[in-house]
């Protein structure tokens, strides 16, 4: 491998099977970091590690659940053994409102809990399990994939919206407890990506606008499509970087120009 920007490193990657989480760890392990996957597929995990290993990287696969909370402790402490003392978390498993979207008043009350274990307890609980190893190296890098959905609402997506609007609370507050640790806490927020998740979702608002999957794919960004996960692994390399040092408590849209704030 040619770059080393996260030589040395080690990082924990969740969600990491497809998508946004698949292509980040794909990014960091050819800086150099050596990765810890998880997510609830083996067999996705299983090529990824197998995706990483051939590029001349290491990696080690953990099948888990977060959804669990008795898994997070044992997804750190497995990636410790296998990778050493981590210092990069990325937040990345989420669940979105393709899986179940509803107006407000018909909403799923299960899917609200659900959505927001997983999209925010889940990165809470597990930065405050990664937390101790970061402090006693007085460095560690936090980073959360949030959504444009964490600054704006989405219709018939309620429970998604909150949750990524509450990842950014948690982020902020995170950034500035541990601004005096080496610590940097900081989140990506991204538009439409084209994974599988996102592909349910514009067919949903298709159905519900009466429009075709090609008229949504052109305007749903400024920019006139989708981004793809690639899109996002340059800035999570950046805040996973010794050249973020001076960066914490931000939310970086990379969103096609949908939200310019």
């Amino acid at each position: 491998m040619d770059s080393s920007k996260l030589k040395d490193k080690t990082a924990l990657v969740t969600g990491a099977g497809r998508g946004i989480g698949r292509a980040i760890s794909v990014g960091f392990a050819a800086e150099g970091a050596r990765i810890a996957v998880t997510a609830r597929s083996t067999d996705e995990l299983e090529s990824l590690v197998k995706e990483i290993e051939s590029s001349g990287g290491t990696a080690v696969a953990i099948s888990a659940d977060l959804s669990n909370r008795s898994l997070h402790k044992k997804v750190v402490q497995k990636a410790e053994e296998s990778i050493g003392s981590l210092d990069i978390l990325v937040n990345n498993a989420g669940i979105g409102s393709s899986s179940n979207p509803q107006p407000f008043c018909n909403f799923d009350d299960a899917f609200w809990d659900q959505s927001l274990e997983l999209n925010l307890t889940t990165p809470y609980l597990l930065s405050k399990t990664v937390l101790p190893s970061l402090l006693k190296k007085n460095r560690g890098r936090i980073i959360n994939i949030a959504s444009v959905a964490s600054k704006s609402p989405q219709v018939h997506g309620v429970a998604y919206a909150a949750s990524k609007h509450g990842l950014l609370g948690l982020t902020r507050t995170l950034a500035l407890e541990m601004a005096p640790s080496g610590i940097t806490v900081n989140a990506i927020c991204p538009g439409p990506v084209q994974t599988e998740m996102n592909d349910k979702r514009i067919e949903y608002d298709a159905k519900r606008l009466g429009r075709t999957l090609a008229e949504i794919e052109a305007n749903i960004t400024p920019i006139g499509r989708r981004l793809q996960p690639k899109e996002i692994v340059p800035m999570a390399i950046l805040l996973a970087s010794d050249d973020s040092s001076a960066i914490t408590g931000q939310a970086f849209n990379i969103c096609g120009g949908m939200a310019m704030y």
